[in-house]
């Protein structure tokens, strides 16, 4: 590529991540920077910042375009327009448009929110999967709840780009594995191309704890003749460890304060409200039993992850406020996913329960609109009435809500950040793929100009270097 021409794609926002700067990288973090840590606190005390900066971007309308905002409404020949990173407006023929704006025609075409995976490892296992990148369990003890699951995110990992390019992919919430009864840290990043972790993570995001029941951890440590090696051993060890966490709380709030434990740090701050509750877990009675523990120690659970039996205590979910984050289809690869069933999403919306669709694989996490239509086929076909603009909003405005990030994203509502897919049909048709994703109102991946489809600097020179699908 000449000179001039590698100097208009990077002015226009292409992607390659070893050539993209924003403003955010370079700068330096410090501890008095703002950004995610808690609800209620920011980040300006974190060690590791957010730097987070969006790319530049322009005034654009998508008129004459079908729209589903994320929270279950749809607009016919609707009319959607960002500025400055932001939606300023949606709504139908009659929206006005400033002048000079970039108009773009949405005819035959679906605008949604940009897609959500509540449930992603990409960065900590990321392609290609050999040992050497397989960083997302700390599987050398049942309560590692001291681990950061932004400490091992690679922001390398071509996942991120096919992500985003075929599945419209614009936040994710990357989680430690499940090989622990506390696996530690999540982290919520942006989808955007960066050099460092901290340039992709969400501002103000809250972090979240990935905690896991079931066959997971008493498979692991069972094994090696260790505690737990069956559920009640994995109860036990949890209770005690929110004992020990109590304790630690108690202390903290103190005249003098304990010496820093980061594992009880953690805890602490989930007690305290701060850090959301993201929980593996299968069966119905343990759901519940994670439910009655939870209030024994006054924490709340954000969400249970995987969930395949939610259907069979849907009303019980749709009381406790807790969103359930499931898979269409997956079933039988182990004895606690042998009772899912397909319809178990669209029992749960029957319930007036919170649903999510997520991946947990750096596939699926390409297609949650195909895994969000399957389980919506799967409702009414048993009588079920769900509709197109509902099922969106489990792949959208759900998970956003989950990762304590919906006042931001999740929706095309006036003053959130501009984050949009632009399909080229209903975004619930097997034959749907992204035409445009904008991110903060950056387009980010345009279809129909290869400079706009984003390459990670491990794939330049690779067979199927920047492949879309």
């Amino acid at each position: 590529m000449k000179l001039r021409d590698l100097l208009a794609v990077v002015s226009a926002g292409a992607l390659v991540v070893g050539c993209a700067s924003t403003g955010a990288e370079s700068s330096t973090a410090s501890a008095s920077t703002t950004s995610a840590a808690s609800p209620d606190k920011g980040d300006k005390d974190a060690p590791y910042p957010s730097t987070y900066k969006a790319y530049p971007s322009n005034d654009v309308a998508i008129t004459g375009v079908t729209i589903f905002d994320g929270e279950g409404q749809r607009i016919d020949n609707g009319t959607v327009f960002m500025s400055d990173g932001k939606i300023v407006s949606v709504g139908g023929p009659e929206t006005t448009i400033p002048a000079e704006s970039v108009v773009i025609d949405g005819t035959g075409k679906y605008a949604t929110p940009g897609i959500i995976d509540v449930h992603s490892h990409l960065g900590d296992y990321p392609t290609p999967s050999v040992s050497a990148h397989s960083d997302g369990n700390e599987a050398t003890a049942p309560v590692t709840s001291e681990v950061w699951a932004e400490h091992s995110v690679w922001p390398q990992d071509p996942g991120f780009s096919r992500a985003l390019a075929n599945g419209g992919i614009t936040s994710l919430q990357i989680l430690p594995g499940s090989a622990n009864l506390f696996g530690g840290r999540s982290v919520t990043l942006k989808n955007v191309p960066a050099r460092t972790v901290q340039a992709m993570k969400f501002p103000d995001a809250p972090y979240g704890l990935k905690m896991a029941c079931g066959e997971n951890p008493k498979r692991v440590y069972g094994s090696r003749s260790r505690k737990p090696s069956t559920r009640m051993g994995s109860l036990s060890l949890t209770r005690q460890t929110w004992i020990n966490a109590q304790d630690y709380q108690k202390k903290r709030k103190a005249a003098k304060p304990p010496k820093r434990d980061l594992a009880m740090e953690t805890l602490a701050d989930v007690l305290d409200g701060e850090i959301l509750v993201h929980n593996h877990c299968y069966r119905a009675d343990e759901l519940n039993q994670i439910i009655d523990m939870s209030k024994e120690f006054g924490y709340k659970v954000t969400a249970f992850h995987h969930a395949v039996e939610a259907y069979k205590i849907a009303d019980i979910l749709a009381k406790e406020e807790i969103c359930s984050a499931v898979w269409a289809d997956w079933w039988g690869f182990k004895m606690e996913a042998y009772d899912a069933i397909p319809e178990n999403a669209a029992l749960l919306q029957q319930a007036g329960a919170c649903v999510i669709i997520h991946s947990d694989d750096e596939n699926q996490i390409q297609r949650l609109n195909q895994e969000a239509a399957k389980a919506l086929s799967d409702g009414r076909a048993m009588g079920l009435e769900i509709s197109d603009a509902q099922a969106i909003r489990w792949i959208t405005y759900n998970p956003a809500k989950a990762m304590g990030i919906a006042d931001q994203t999740g929706s095309l509502k006036p003053g959130k950040m501009a984050d949009v897919v632009l399909w080229n049909d209903n975004p619930l048709s097997v034959y749907a793929r992204p035409e445009k994703v904008w991110v903060d109102g950056a387009l980010l991946y345009d279809a129909n100009d290869p400079a706009r489809r984003p390459v990670s600097d491990f794939e330049l020179g690779q067979p199927g270097e920047g492949d879309v699908k």
